[in-house]
C-alpha cells in the first residue's frame, strides 16, 4: 500500500528576472515609455512592445481651473437625459461669462440644432420652480416634466398656453404619486384658473389614456411584454380622506384628531351622508366634528383658511353629520374618555 506525500504548496511571489527588452536595442535596463497608457513603447528606437494593454489609470479627469491641488473627479460627461431628445452629444458653453467666452457662448446658441430640447429645458426648469413654491417632492416634479414631454413629442393641444399645460401636469402628477392637492391650490400657485385647471385636466386625462392604449397595442402585435411600470393609470377623483391628513397637520391637530377624522370621513364617503357635496366640503365638515370630539376644537373659520371652503359650507354640511352622530361616531374613540359627544357644537 503506497502513499502519497502532498508537497507543501509554494506561496506565489512575483518574479522580477522576468522584463521586457526591445529585441532591437536590446538594452538593460530597458529604456520603455507609455504614452498612451495602453502601449508600452521603447525609447530609444519607438518599436511598440506591447499594445491593447488595459488602462489601470483613473478615470477621472480635471477641466476646473480653480480647483484645490487639482483633485476636482470630474468625469468627462454626464449621463443621457430620458427626457430630453436626440443623442445629447453636444458640447455646452457656459453662459454669464465676458469677451471670448461670451462670443463663443452666442455662436454655440446660433448654431445648435437642439432647439427642441431647450424649450423642454425652459419648461422643466418652470416646472421645478412651480414645485419647489410648493413644496412638492421631486418624484412629482420628474413625473410632472415627463407627462409634459409626452404632450410635447405628439405635439398636441397647440392651441393651449404651455402655463395651462404646466398646471394640468403638475395637478395629475400629484394624484399619481399620492400627494393630491385640490384645483384651488394649484391655482394659487400656477396662476392659471380653476375652470382652465379643470378643463385641461380632463383632455389630458383622455390624450394620456389614448396614448397608452395606442402604445400597448404596439407592443402586444410585435410580440413584446407590456411593462406594468410603464403604463398610465387613470387618476381617480381624490377622497376626503386624502386631503384630511395634510389639513389637520397644517392645523397643528394631534395624531390622534387626525385618525379620527380619516375614519370618519371614509365612513361618510362610504355611507353617502354627504353625497353631492366637493370632497373639500366632506373633509371639512369631518375635520369640524373630528376636533370638537376629541377636545381639540377648531373655528370653521380656522378650518376654512386651510380647506377654502367657506365656514358657512362647513357648519351646513356639518349639521347633516350631527343629525347622524350617533351612528357616524364609533364606539372606540369615545371609550376610556378618549373623546365625549358632549363637547360637540349644536351647529
Amino acid at each position: 500500500m503506497s502513499t502519497s506525500i502532498s508537497s507543501p504548496e509554494i506561496p506565489w511571489k512575483k518574479n522580477l528576472s522576468a522584463t521586457i527588452i526591445c529585441p532591437e536595442c536590446k538594452e538593460v535596463p530597458p529604456n520603455l515609455e507609455f504614452p498612451d497608457s495602453h502601449e508600452t513603447v521603447c525609447g530609444s528606437c519607438g518599436l511598440v512592445l506591447a499594445d491593447r494593454e488595459i488602462d489601470m489609470h483613473s478615470e477621472w479627469r480635471t477641466f476646473s481651473n480653480d480647483d484645490q491641488n487639482n483633485d476636482d473627479p470630474s468625469r468627462v460627461g454626464d449621463a443621457s437625459n430620458p427626457l430630453l431628445n436626440g443623442a445629447q452629444l453636444e458640447t455646452s458653453i457656459a453662459s454669464g461669462a465676458t469677451g471670448r467666452s461670451r462670443d463663443l457662448y452666442r455662436a454655440q446658441s446660433k448654431q445648435s440644432n437642439e432647439k427642441a430640447n431647450k424649450a423642454l429645458l425652459a419648461a422643466y426648469k418652470e416646472i421645478g420652480a412651480l414645485c419647489d413654491g410648493f413644496n412638492i417632492q421631486k418624484n412629482v416634479a420628474d413625473t410632472a416634466k415627463y407627462l409634459f414631454k409626452i404632450v410635447e413629442d405628439a405635439k398636441a393641444f397647440k392651441g393651449k398656453s404651455q402655463d395651462v399645460i404646466i398646471a394640468g401636469c403638475i395637478f395629475i402628477a400629484c394624484r399619481q404619486c399620492k400627494v393630491p392637492r385640490t384645483f384651488t391650490e394649484i391655482f394659487a400657485v400656477t396662476k392659471v384658473s380653476r375652470k382652465e385647471i379643470g378643463r385641461i385636466y380632463k383632455s389630458l386625462e383622455k390624450f394620456f389614456t389614448a396614448q397608452n392604449i395606442e402604445r400597448n397595442n404596439a407592443v402586444v402585435s410585435s410580440g413584446g411584454t407590456i411593462d406594468p411600470n410603464d403604463t398610465y393609470t387613470a387618476t381617480a377623483s381624490t377622497k376626503p380622506s386624502d386631503l384630511c391628513n395634510r389639513f389637520c397637520n397644517l392645523l397643528g391637530l394631534p395624531f390622534q384628531v387626525t385618525s379620527v377624522g380619516v375614519a370618519l370621513s371614509d365612513k361618510v364617503s362610504n355611507d353617502g351622508d354627504l353625497a353631492g357635496r366637493s370632497p373639500l366640503s366632506v373633509v371639512a365638515a369631518c375635520i369640524y366634528m373630528a376636533s370638537h370630539l376629541m377636545g381639540q376644537g377648531k373655528s370653521a373659520k380656522e378650518i376654512s383658511a386651510v380647506a377654502h371652503v367657506s365656514d358657512g359650507t362647513i357648519r351646513g354640511a356639518y349639521k347633516q353629520l350631527y343629525n347622524e352622530r350617533a351612528r357616524l361616531i364609533q364606539e372606540e374613540w369615545i371609550k376610556d374618555g378618549k373623546g365625549d359627544m358632549s363637547k360637540l357644537p349644536t351647529s
